[in-house]
């Protein structure tokens, strides 16, 4: 079972995600429903609302969107796979927070790590897989 940390002491509960090569770690609270992203607000660090959304949907899916405060450091890669990484970061966290949230989260598809990544460039080739133009003289 995949389960996030939960410090006794300060009561934090915390996952890591990844996606592409975006590496989130998540600190997870209760609270009110405010979420920073490396020191930054959600809106001003996503623009995009399809990246936006697939944050949310994770608390949407156990319905912990105004019951925890998410305090997110992500680098590497792009908006779209820090997004995917600040995702299964959270439902780690959520996991380790409550533990009932477990059978929503993993029907959801929220703890599954998104393993597609860019394949690297062969010698001899022009990128992965594009080789050279035949010529016939």
């Amino acid at each position: 079972m995949v389960t996030g940390k939960k410090d006794r002491i300060t009561g934090h509960s915390m996952g890591t995600g990844r996606r592409k090569t975006s590496v989130a770690r998540v600190r997870l609270l209760a609270g009110s429903g405010k979420v920073t992203i490396n020191g930054r607000d959600l809106v001003d660090y996503f623009p995009r609302v399809q990246d936006r959304r697939l944050l949310l949907d994770t608390l949407d899916a156990c319905g912990a969107v105004e019951a925890v405060d998410l305090a997110i450091n992500v680098a590497g890669g792009g908006p779209t796979g820090q997004a995917g990484a600040c995702r299964m970061g959270i439902a780690r966290a959520l996991v380790g927070f409550n533990v009932d949230y477990f059978p929503s989260l993993r029907d959801g598809g929220f703890l599954t790590r998104d393993s597609r990544m860019k394949e690297r460039k062969k010698f001899g080739l022009h990128g992965a897989r594009r080789g050279t133009q035949f010529s016939k003289r």
